[in-house]
C-alpha cells in the first residue's frame, strides 16, 4: 500500500511543479509588461530587462565584447536581450516551482529579481528616482500574479493527507484529483437516495452548498482546480500582453521620426563642399562602394534602446577648462556655418579585414570653432564627450584643433542623421577610432585632462588616445566560392585617415609583392579603393595585402587583437582556383 501511494503521488507532484513553472513564467511576463508600461509612462530609460542588459554591457570583458561583435555584428544587442530573457524565463520557472512548496520561497526569488533590477537601474549614468519605478512596479505585479496563481493550484498534500480519501468515501487519490480538476466535489458514502457511494455530488447552486456546509465531518470545498488555474492564467497572459503593448505604444509616442523628417538642412559653406574626382569608385562587383549607404553603415555602441532625442529640446553644453561656458541649441547649431566633408569612420573592435568601417558625406559645424569661442585654457588636453544616455568618450584636444574637419555633425549622406547614428547631433573626428571620436547623441563636452578623467572604454582598459592604424582589406575574391583560372580582379579598400593612402601591394602564397592600382580620392580622410589583376592558376592559394600611407609607414604584419588600441596584421583570403 505504501509503495502504491508513492507511485500515485509522484504524478501529482510533477503536475504541481509543472503548473508552478507556468505560474512563474506568467508572473515574469506580467513583470515585463508592467515594467514596460511604467517605463513608458514615466519616461524612464527602458524596462528592467534593458537596465540589466546595460549593466551587463558595462561589465562585459573585452574578449567577450569582441566575440559578440565579430559573431553577431549589429545584432549583438538582440542576442544579449534574448539571452537575458531566456535566463529570466528559467529563473521564473524555478521561482514558480519553489512557490508550490511554500509561497515564501517564490517571494524570496522575486526579491532577488527586484534587487538585480534596482541595482541595474540605479547605477546607470542618467539614473533618477523615476528609473527605479519600472522595476518596483514589475516586482509588485509579479508578486500579485504569483500569489493568485499558486493559490489556484492549491496547497501541497499534508503529511497526514492519507485520511482524506476515506473522508470522501472510496474515491481514492485519482478520483479526488479528477473531481477537483473538474470543479466537482467527490462525495462520501451517503444515505439512500442521495447518490451512490463514491459518486460525485452535483448539488444545486444553493441547496447543495447549504447541505455541504452543514454536513459534519466533511472537509471544506476544494478550490476550482485546473479550470480555475487555466482561467486565471489566460487572464494574466492577456493583462501582460496589454501592458507590454501599451508600454511600447507609449515609447513610440516619443519617437522623433516626424521631427527628423521636418528638418530642412541648410546649405554648407560653398568653399567646403568636396568635389568627387572621376574614378573614386572602381565599380567592381563585391567591392565596397566609395560611399556607404546609411542603412548599410556599421553600428557599434552600448545602447540597447536607441535614444530618441527631440531636436527642439536638444542642447550641447561646453564647459570645464574654458574661459566661458557655452550652451547651444539645435536651431542655433543649424544657423552656424556648416562644413561638408567625406570622412571614413572605423570601430576599434574591427578585426583585420573586418566590416566595421564605412565612408560617408557628413555635414556639420566646425568643432574647433566652437571650442575657440569657449576659449580653451592652458593644460587642457581632453574633450570628455557625453551622450544623452551617459556614455562617455575622450577626444584629444590637439587632434580637434589641428585643422582637420572635426565636426559636430547633423547630417549623413545628404539626410538628417539617422537615429541609430546619433540624431540630432554627433561627433565626427577624422583619424581616430570611434570610441574616442564619434560620440552619438552628444549633449555635453567637458574640456579637461586625460590624467584626471577616464572615459567609458578607457575605464575598461582601452587606451585613452587611439589614432586609427594604417590598414587594408580584401573584398574580392572573398574565398567563399571557387573561382576559375585566368585573369581575376583582386580588390579591396585601404585607409589611413588624415594621413592618406600612398600605395597598396598584394601577394599570392607569400610570393613577391605586386603594386595595386589605386582609385581616386577627394582627400586624406577617406578610405581608398584598390585593384590588382591576377593571373589565377589552378590550386589552393592564399592572398595577402598591405597598405602604405603618405607618411611612408607600411602596414605591419604583426598580428594584434583589437584591444587595447586596434587590430593589426595583413588581411588574407584563402581560396581555391579550379
Amino acid at each position: 500500500m505504501k509503495g502504491s501511494r508513492r507511485g500515485v503521488s509522484d504524478p501529482r507532484a510533477r503536475r504541481r511543479a509543472g503548473l508552478g513553472a507556468i505560474a512563474g513564467l506568467l508572473a515574469a511576463a506580467t513583470a515585463l509588461g508592467v515594467g514596460q508600461l511604467v517605463a513608458g509612462l514615466t519616461g524612464a530609460n527602458g524596462s528592467p530587462v534593458v537596465a540589466v542588459g546595460q549593466l551587463q554591457i558595462d561589465f562585459t570583458p573585452s574578449w567577450l565584447k569582441n566575440f559578440a561583435i565579430t559573431e553577431f555584428g549589429s545584432d549583438d544587442k538582440l542576442v544579449l536581450v534574448s539571452g537575458i530573457l531566456v535566463v529570466l524565463g528559467i529563473f521564473a520557472a524555478v521561482i514558480g516551482v519553489a512557490a508550490t512548496r511554500r509561497l515564501g520561497y517564490g517571494m524570496a526569488g522575486l526579491l532577488v529579481f527586484a534587487a538585480i533590477g534596482l541595482t541595474a537601474a540605479a547605477t546607470r549614468p542618467t539614473a533618477s528616482a523615476a528609473s527605479l519605478l519600472p522595476t518596483l512596479a514589475a516586482t509588485a505585479a509579479a508578486a500579485i500574479v504569483l500569489r493568485v496563481l499558486i493559490e489556484r493550484i492549491g496547497p501541497p498534500a499534508a503529511a497526514g493527507a492519507s485520511a482524506a480519501p476515506q473522508a470522501w468515501g472510496n474515491t481514492g487519490e485519482d478520483d479526488a484529483d479528477t473531481a477537483a480538476d473538474s470543479g466537482e466535489l467527490a462525495a462520501p458514502d451517503l444515505p439512500p437516495g442521495m447518490g451512490r457511494p463514491g459518486g460525485v455530488i452535483r448539488p444545486s447552486a444553493d441547496q447543495g452548498r447549504d447541505w455541504l456546509a452543514g454536513t459534519p465531518g466533511l472537509p471544506a470545498p476544494v478550490a476550482p482546480g485546473r479550470r480555475g488555474f487555466l482561467a486565471a492564467s489566460v487572464a494574466t497572459a492577456g493583462a501582460a500582453a496589454v501592458a507590454g503593448l501599451a508600454g511600447r505604444l507609449l515609447a513610440e509616442r516619443s519617437s522623433v521620426t516626424s521631427a527628423r523628417n521636418a528638418i530642412k538642412l541648410p546649405k554648407p559653406v560653398p568653399a567646403t563642399v568636396p568635389i568627387l574626382p572621376p574614378g573614386v569608385d572602381l565599380n567592381i562587383p563585391g567591392l565596397a562602394s566609395f560611399i556607404t549607404p546609411n542603412n548599410n553603415f556599421y553600428r557599434v555602441d552600448t545602447a540597447i534602446v536607441l535614444p530618441e532625442v527631440d531636436p527642439s529640446s536638444w542642447q550641447l553644453r561646453i564647459h570645464g577648462m574654458v574661459n566661458r561656458e557655452i550652451t547651444i541649441t539645435f536651431d542655433q547649431l543649424l544657423k552656424r556655418p556648416l562644413i561638408e566633408d567625406y570622412v571614413t569612420l572605423c570601430c576599434v573592435s574591427d578585426p583585420v579585414g573586418g566590416p566595421y568601417i564605412g565612408n560617408a558625406l557628413w555635414l556639420g559645424a566646425s568643432l574647433a570653432s566652437l571650442l575657440r569661442e569657449a576659449g580653451i585654457k592652458a593644460g587642457a588636453d581632453q574633450l570628455m564627450c557625453t551622450s544623452v544616455d551617459g556614455f562617455t568618450s575622450g577626444t584629444p584636444v590637439q587632434t580637434v584643433m589641428d585643422g582637420r574637419d572635426a565636426l559636430l555633425a547633423v547630417a549623413m549622406n545628404g539626410q538628417p542623421l539617422p537615429v541609430a547614428h546619433g540624431f540630432p547631433a554627433r561627433m565626427v573626428v577624422p583619424g581616430l577610432y570611434g570610441y574616442v571620436s564619434a560620440t552619438k547623441w552628444v549633449t555635453d563636452i567637458n574640456v579637461t585632462t586625460f590624467a584626471g578623467n577616464f572615459a567609458y572604454w578607457a575605464q575598461r582598459g582601452w587606451t585613452q588616445q587611439a589614432p586609427i592604424k594604417t590598414e587594408s582589406r580584401i573584398d574580392v575574391p572573398n574565398g567563399e566560392s571557387q573561382i576559375k583560372p585566368g585573369r581575376t580582379a583582386v580588390a579591396g579598400v585601404a585607409w589611413a585617415q588624415h594621413k592618406g593612402i600612398e600605395a597598396v601591394e598584394v601577394r599570392v602564397d607569400q610570393g613577391p609583392w605586386n603594386q595595386a592600382r589605386l582609385a581616386a580620392v577627394p582627400g586624406l580622410d577617406t578610405w581608398r579603393q584598390w585593384v590588382w589583376e591576377w593571373d589565377a592558376t589552378s590550386g589552393n592559394h592564399v592572398i595577402e595585402a598591405r597598405a602604405t600611407d603618405k607618411t611612408g609607414y607600411t602596414q605591419t604584419a604583426v598580428q594584434a587583437q583589437p584591444e587595447p588600441n586596434g587590430a593589426s596584421g595583413y588581411p588574407s583570403v584563402a581560396l581555391t582556383v579550379g
